[in-house]
């Protein structure tokens, strides 16, 4: 879990909607599984901020992840 309230890391890997239809800069939807060695085994961005990964879409890469 990573909290971001600077958008630090948002601004870093670009992930801010610059097209927001508002007006604002808001982040795209993104979540990344990442393992124990730091290597990024999972990832969702999506460019519709009402499209989220859900919960069992996480935890099936984890268990994806897990059985390998």
């Amino acid at each position: 879990l990573l909290s971001d309230p600077d958008a630090a890391i948002i601004n870093r890997y670009g992930l801010f909607n610059q097209a927001d239809p508002r007006g604002r800069a808001i982040p795209h939807p993104t979540a990344y599984v990442i393992d124990m060695e730091g290597r990024v085994r999972w990832k969702f961005i999506e460019v519709n901020y009402r499209i989220r990964p859900t919960n069992e879409d996480i935890l099936a890469a984890l268990a994806e992840i897990e059985g390998m």
